[in-house]
């Protein structure tokens, strides 16, 4: 089987022999689409040459990808006859082509004789994805996770051709991001759980990371987290508290403790700097604004947040999401809702949101939280919606997590990691492969076409590639290393 993950919508192999890729020439519409696709390339150990070359032709086609398609992102990819041409419809189709190309080659093997090349399978791929909406969320709070750190989840994400980043910015613990309109939250950044230096990203670096994410056809999504889990803000603005008193720094994992007045004067004034800065800062269409896990507020009041916050998103031309709870609000068409958590007499309310317009993001604890453990011995992670094996994350249908929920209500998937007992990269890296791959494909592929032992056979595949891009994985005994 080909190590293809997530597994495309077609895919047929012609009888002839692999080709032999002692380098590349790449002919794309712009320079640079083909630096990115060198970039796969030189990822998969094949140089890129303008002489003596295989080529690698990439062309925009309308008529690409699977028979029917209409989706943006269809691409078809040939491998044959001595040459490799891949066509889409837009640009990040060819990008998809390029990535499905690059889990396609077959490194020469250690001590191969001098001269052994890279091979790649005759093949033809007609490809599209499942959902639109392809994600992680990522928390760089609880534990802060720099802008290298972010580049390389960027890599991660956009190698299994998920769309979305989204950035769990602010919490109780520390504040990740300058906010130039209130420009004391920097003194909440050196903060995180259990102590120690922490750090934020400047107005820059998220101008940076963004453009590099942008340039790999990923958007990031910032999340700005209220009226919970605001101690950081609280604890520099003393005056967003019901007495006025700054609350205490924190660095324990605790939730559910910290919130806003909404009839406080200071507090809209606060929500409007934050989320108009953060609108005003962030190039792609979304503003996440939180919404879980209040947990001293009455009904109310929330609801007040909830549609404050949604008019304030969309004053600046975005669309707000809110965590699920956000179903406790007025929500209005388009607005996403990120389900994590069965809640009860919510589930009627989600179905509610859903025809008035709503759109939900499925990100059950269960099955797409990559921060669970393992197993109960795994020494990272937390447990509270269960152990999640890669199994767990593979087995499961976006389509039917809330029962009532219109299909056609769902936006699609985002696997999400929290980072209270991640400290490094490694750990980091080792929490979300080889599980990543799992949600990539509930998120892509169709679901009369997916085969969890096939999954694992082409993760062992791919194992190669992440020890040479340096991704650390966890080996689960569910896969045949």
């Amino acid at each position: 089987m080909l190590p293809l993950i997530p597994w495309p919508t077609e895919v047929t192999q012609p009888a002839a022999p692999a080709l032999e890729l002692a380098a590349v020439r790449i002919d794309a519409p712009d320079a640079a689409l083909a630096e990115l696709v060198a970039e796969q390339l030189a990822a998969a150990g094949v140089p890129v040459a303008e002489t003596d070359a295989v080529p690698f032709t990439l062309r925009l086609d309308e008529a690409a990808g699977p028979e029917g398609s209409d989706s943006p992102e269809r691409y078809t990819l040939q491998v044959g006859g001595g040459a490799i041409s891949a066509t889409a419809a837009e640009p990040v189709g060819l990008l998809h082509a390029a990535r499905s190309l690059r889990q396609l080659v077959v490194r020469a093997a250690d001590g191969a004789p001098a001269g052994t090349h890279p091979t790649v399978p005759a093949v033809v791929v007609h490809d599209a994805p499942r959902f639109r909406w392809r994600g992680l969320s990522f928390d760089v709070v609880r534990h802060w996770f720099g802008p290298d750190d972010i580049r390389a989840v960027i890599d991660l994400v956009a190698a299994f051709k998920f769309r979305v980043l989204h950035l769990h910015l602010t919490d109780d613990q520390g504040w990740r991001i300058e906010i130039p309109s209130r420009p004391e939250l920097e003194k909440a950044s050196d903060n995180q759980v259990g102590g120690g230096s922490a750090g934020y990203l400047t107005v820059e670096d998220y101008r940076d990371l963004q453009a590099y994410a942008a340039a790999r056809h990923v958007t990031i999504v910032p999340e700005f987290d209220m009226p919970g889990h605001v101690n950081a803000a609280t604890h520099v603005y003393g005056g967003l508290t019901s007495d006025g008193v700054a609350t205490d720094a924190y660095d324990g994992i605790e939730v559910g403790f910290s919130r806003l007045w909404f009839d406080n004067p200071a507090t809209e004034p606060f929500v409007r700097d934050v989320v108009g800065d953060l609108a005003r800062m962030t190039d792609g269409a979304w503003v996440h604004v939180g919404g879980d896990e209040v947990l001293t507020m009455e009904r109310d009041e929330f609801a007040r947040f909830v549609d404050l916050a949604q008019r304030i998103v969309r004053e600046h031309g975005k669309t707000p999401i809110f965590w699920q709870e956000g179903a406790r609000g007025p929500v209005e068409p388009g607005t996403l809702l990120q389900y994590w958590e069965p809640k009860g007499a919510d589930l009627d309310r989600f179905v509610a949101a859903a025809q008035a317009g709503a759109r939900f993001i499925m990100s059950p604890g269960d099955h797409a939280y990559l921060d669970m453990k393992y197993t109960a011995e795994h020494p990272l992670g937390l447990q509270w919606a269960g152990f999640v094996e890669l199994r767990d994350s593979y087995e499961w249908e976006p389509t039917a997590v809330i029962a009532g929920l219109p299909a056609e209500a769902v936006e699609g998937v985002s696997a999400a990691v929290w980072t209270e007992t991640l400290t490094t990269r490694d750990e980091l890296f080792s929490m979300l492969l080889p599980r990543l791959g799992a949600v990539a494909e509930v998120a892509w592929t169709a679901a009369d076409a997916k085969d969890f032992d096939g999954f694992t056979r082409r993760t062992a595949a791919q194992a190669p590639a992440w020890r040479s891009a340096g991704w650390a994985y966890h080996p689960t005994p569910q896969v045949a290393w």
